[in-house]
């Protein structure tokens, strides 16, 4: 219900329907489905997406996941796009967030020589592994390395508690020399995740027909997480 909050901040949003449940608030534009194809994009949070996938296809309408869907996307990703829809799934903190911070790093130019992504997970906290500096209230936290994602090397942090965190770190040679910059976000975990799935919905329309993942329109995916109320922090070392 986080994600529908947000979305409902959205001064353009003209109705929101809830699936297989009534609405409680006093918001007329909030409304139980009852015909799918009245509504622009589905979104869900549900480990489980497919039967929503395969309706949303029927309904004739874009899809956005909160989980990761490779197998979504090789199974209904020609199929979205003969249809002119889009699927856009890992509409999440560590498939969505951490690598668009990692996408729009790079795009600022400069020769790429290294990046990484991390993310948080709720765990005990590490001793040892590799240091990722996330802004607080997370804080600097051991991380052990994940496979990649997107080509990005990829770690991810145990932490407790109710905060959570994403963050990029790009090493590049540029005209003053070679640079490391970090950019990184953390909030309450169930905010987050509920920003890097709405966000999906609301850039929807710049993603071409098809299987996306939210790094393939960083900056557009970004701009409305940012608009939705995401903060960044950012620093720059020299090395």
């Amino acid at each position: 219900m986080r994600a529908a909050r947000i979305l409902l901040a959205e001064r353009d949003l003209t109705g929101l329907g809830l699936i297989g449940r009534s609405p409680s608030g006093r918001d007329d534009r909030v409304q139980a489905v009852t015909d799918l194809s009245e509504y622009d994009v589905v979104i869900t949070d549900a480990p489980d997406a497919a039967e929503l996938v395969e309706a949303a296809l029927d309904a004739r309408i874009s899809c956005v996941v909160w989980a990761d869907g490779e197998d979504l996307e090789a199974e209904y990703g020609e199929q979205f796009e003969a249809a002119g829809l889009t699927l856009l799934t890992g509409a999440n903190v560590a498939s969505g967030l951490a690598p668009s911070l990692a996408a729009h790093e790079t795009a600022r130019g400069g020769e790429v020589m290294e990046v990484s992504i991390a993310w948080t997970e709720p765990g005990t906290p590490l001793r040892r592994g590799e240091a990722i500096p996330f802004p607080d209230p997370v804080g600097p936290r051991w991380a052990a390395e994940r496979a990649g994602v997107q080509n990005y090397r990829a770690y991810a942090a145990p932490v407790p508690g109710d905060w959570a965190g994403a963050l990029a770190r790009v090493t590049s040679a540029a005209p003053e020399g070679v640079v490391m910059r970090i950019v990184g976000v953390a909030d309450l975990a169930t905010h987050l995740e509920a920003l890097a799935l709405s966000s999906g919905a609301l850039a929807i329309d710049m993603y071409a027909p098809g299987a996306h993942r939210p790094a393939d329109a960083a900056e557009i995916y970004l701009a409305k997480a940012l608009d939705a109320g995401l903060g960044v922090a950012s620093y720059t070392m020299a090395k």
